[in-house]
């Protein structure tokens, strides 16, 4: 399989395995797309990583393939190309994305679906789509706006130009930068970090937060109260006031 799932310490690693680039062909993205509805279905998967090995986060699409594929073609995959990625940013846990070496194009708009980037002293991320004659399709021109803000964007997305991690880190692409062979442990200490967290309230901060990014702020603020409120009856709320009250702040345990 081109994309596996594995599990451990409630932790689901989204692991790419195409050799020697994880270029995102067809079936690829498909799997894609299975494996974050099912790490959003169990359980047992409280957090996310997203990792494409110690070489290469992703270098992009399948250019030979897509090379092949006429107007039609593309019209009638475009969709599911966006759904996709768009599984991937909707997975209502914690998602953090590893990167090492290349993230360009359509795994740099992977990376963006995550909620968290670390990346390691080698990546280069970057949208040069624009040199093959094309814009971002997998989200890009929307999550990387949204990230950075719109001139920033716009630089990368009209030069279709690479940066270096620690320019990603400046430009806040990236959110870490660590020696390539840290980038998944840190990354894995994140997600399990968090895992050992609410997993309700997470849901809810993620869904407030990304909703707010998509609407007007009254929107927003709805869903927000809306949530706050919905916690009100979960065991988790309960757990962590009665501990606060009894033994101070931070010492909770949800699991």
């Amino acid at each position: 399989m081109t994309v596996n799932l594995e599990v451990a310490e409630g932790v689901g690693t989204l692991r790419l395995d195409r050799p020697p680039m994880n270029a995102l062909d067809v079936a690829t993205q498909d799997r894609l797309k299975e494996l974050a509805e099912e790490a959003t279905r169990r359980d047992d998967v409280r957090a996310v990583v997203i990792y494409g090995g110690e070489k290469v986060f992703a270098a992009g699409a399948d250019i030979k393939e897509m090379q092949a594929m006429d107007h039609t073609a593309m019209v009638l995959r475009a969709r599911a190309l966006q759904e996709s990625f768009t599984a991937v940013a909707r997975i209502p846990k914690p998602v953090v994305a590893a990167v090492t070496g290349y993230a360009l194009g359509g795994g740099c708009e992977l990376a963006l679906c995550a909620d968290f980037r670390i990346a390691g002293e080698n990546a280069k991320l970057g949208q040069p789509e624009i040199l093959l004659g094309l814009i971002p399709g997998a989200g890009g021109t929307q999550r990387l706006a949204r990230l950075i803000g719109p001139s920033k964007a716009k630089d990368l997305i009209f030069t279709g130009r690479m940066v270096k991690a620690e320019e990603a880190r400046e430009l806040g692409l990236v959110d870490r930068v660590v020696a390539p062979d840290q980038v998944y442990a840190e990354a894995h200490a994140w997600a399990a970090r968090l895992a050992q967290g609410p997993a309700i309230a997470l849901r809810a901060a993620k869904e407030s937060i990304d909703t707010g990014l998509e609407t007007d702020i009254e929107t927003g603020l709805a869903v927000e109260r809306g949530w706050f409120a919905g916690l009100f009856a979960t065991e988790d709320r309960e757990r962590g006031m009665r501990s606060f009250v009894e033994e101070g702040p931070g010492k909770a345990k949800f699991l």
